[in-house]
Formats: structure tokens, C-alpha cells, sequence
């Protein structure tokens, strides 16, 4: 199958800084023809702009059925994710129908690609995605495979204190996010299923039920720190907004309430997530995600 990448996956694969990325982008369309030609897939189109992790592929199984071919690197932790979807059985997620994370290849129920929750108005897209991730939240299962909270913080924490020695404008946010860590992993509460990479976009309209989350990456920890990606979404709108500040904290009290989570401990965790991605951008070059970023992170 000849195809060109999504220049999304190029670019996002390209800061990644991972040893041999540029080498499965080249071998991308051969495994994404053998595995057509394994399960008798019939191909419509790649997914564009697609993720930034991973290949999606839109496809009918040999019965005509339509389904979604997703192919995704060692390191995007495409067994993790398979796992994540069998435990959740299609409830508040997409419907795992096949597949070998091991081989990074999964095949998914077919939701609608081009309807997420970001359609929606500010207010209605918060209320659909925060009761899409209350479903998610569940016991992990026996024998886990995932991650923790504190495992994955720890290695982010390390590379924002690399960046902080290395860069002192940013190094006061990054204590500051560094001790809030600390002191939320201290006294963590009962760990649940995350799915660890959790915004608006992740949303998508489904056939079984009106919205279903894709594209996890797993994690066990606190429900607050899977929330606290989606308290700064739309963050380019904050900060265009001249209230920008009062409305970030309305949002993580309003968000906190509906969800029945600590505020301070949401807002802690929203601290230490947009650091996180603000110092990571300024590291792989992206100026403006990282002021976006950094400037939302003193709100808090």
C-alpha cells in the first residue's frame, strides 16, 4: 500500500527524539499492507490529520463491516492500550474488535473521526467529556500491565529538572510543579484506570453511544490527574481571553464539583501536566505551544 504519512505523525515522530522512528515511518507502508492482507481488510483511506503517535487506517473487515486499522510504535505503548480497551469492554471507550498490542496493531469499532467533542460549545463539550471519562474510571484489572501515576511523573520530572538547569526562565514554574507532585503523590487517593491522555478531541461520536473515547495511554493512579488535561483545553482561547485567569479557575472549581474530586489536588495536577508540556515543547522547539503553556501554568 503506497501512502504518505499524515505530516501530523512526521513532525509529531520527529520531536520525539526516539531512536528508530524514522526507520518504522519507512517501513510504515509494508507493515500496514501485511497486516491488510493478514485479516482481508479492505482499505478506504489514512486518517488525516490523524494522531500524533500513530497510523489510522479506515477500512471494511471481510464482512463489510467499517472499522479503524491503528498501528502505533513500541514506545506509544500500543499493548498497554490494548489492554486499556479490553478492560473497559466498549464502555465510555471504542470497542477493541482485534488485534496484538505487542505488534502495535489494533483493529477498532469505527466512530466518526470528524465529530469530536471540540465541536461543540465550550460549556456542553466540558459536560460530554467529563461524563465520557467518569465512565472510565474503574478498578484496574488483576495482573496489571499499565503504569502508575508516579512512575510516569517521575521520568517527566527528571527531564523538567534537566530543562530547568538548562534554562532559568522556566526553572520557578518547574519547582513549582516539581513540589506539587510531591506533595500529591504523598497523599495519593484510591488509584482507578486512566486514560492518561484525556482532552476534547479524544471524544468522538459514536453509533453504540452519543461519545466514546479513543486513543488512550493508560496510567493507575488519582482520577484528578486524568482530569487535568482537559482543564486547559481550548488553552489558546484562555489566553486570548482578557479573564482568561478567572475563567481557568472557575473551570477547574466547576470540573472538580461535577466530578466529585479535590479542587487543590486537580489544580495541583493541572499545574504539573502544563509545565510538563510547556517545558517539553520549548525543548523540542515549539515556541508558542510552550508560551501558550507556560503562561496558563502561572494562572495556577
Amino acid at each position: 500500500m503506497a501512502f504518505e504519512p499524515p505530516q501530523r505523525l512526521v513532525r509529531a515522530l520527529g520531536e520525539t527524539e526516539r531512536n528508530g522512528a524514522a526507520d518504522w515511518l519507512v517501513k510504515l507502508p509494508e507493515l500496514v499492507q501485511q497486516v491488510v492482507d493478514l485479516r482481508e481488510l479492505t482499505v478506504e483511506r489514512v486518517q488525516a490529520p490523524g494522531g500524533r503517535s500513530s497510523l489510522a487506517v479506515l477500512v471494511r473487515q471481510a464482512d463489510g463491516t467499517p472499522a479503524v486499522l491503528k498501528l502505533a510504535p513500541p514506545w506509544a505503548r500500543p499493548e498497554s492500550e490494548r489492554a486499556a480497551l479490553a478492560h473497559w469492554g466498549g464502555f465510555g471507550a471504542v470497542q477493541l474488535l482485534d488485534g496484538d498490542g505487542r505488534e502495535g496493531v489494533l483493529l477498532l469499532e469505527r466512530l466518526h473521526p470528524e465529530m469530536s467533542v471540540r465541536s461543540l460549545p465550550e460549556a456542553k463539550a466540558l459536560l460530554e467529556a467529563a461524563g465520557t471519562l467518569r465512565r472510565l474510571w474503574v478498578e484496574p484489572p488483576a495482573g496489571q500491565v499499565f503504569e502508575s501515576v508516579a512512575e510516569r511523573t517521575g521520568r517527566q520530572a527528571e527531564a523538567m529538572r534537566t530543562s530547568a538547569a538548562a534554562d532559568a526562565e522556566v526553572a520557578p514554574l518547574v519547582d513549582a510543579a516539581l513540589a506539587a507532585r510531591e506533595e500529591l503523590l504523598a497523599s495519593a487517593p484510591q488509584a482507578r484506570l486512566l486514560h492518561g491522555t484525556f482532552r476534547q478531541s479524544k471524544v468522538l461520536a459514536g453509533e453504540r453511544m452519543p461519545w466514546l473515547a479513543v486513543g488512550p495511554d493508560p496510567v493507575v493512579g488519582e482520577c484528578a490527574f486524568d482530569l487535568a488535561r482537559l482543564v486547559r483545553d481550548r488553552v489558546e482561547d484562555l489566553i486570548a481571553s482578557p479573564s482568561g485567569a478567572s475563567i481557568t479557575r472557575r473551570r477547574v472549581k466547576r470540573l472538580a464539583e461535577s466530578l466529585e474530586l479535590d479542587q487543590e489536588r486537580l489544580r495541583g495536577w493541572t499545574l504539573f501536566r502544563a509545565v510538563e508540556s510547556g517545558v517539553r515543547a520549548r525543548r523540542v522547539g515549539r515556541p508558542q505551544d510552550a508560551e501558550l503553556l507556560l503562561e496558563f501554568a502561572g494562572w495556577l
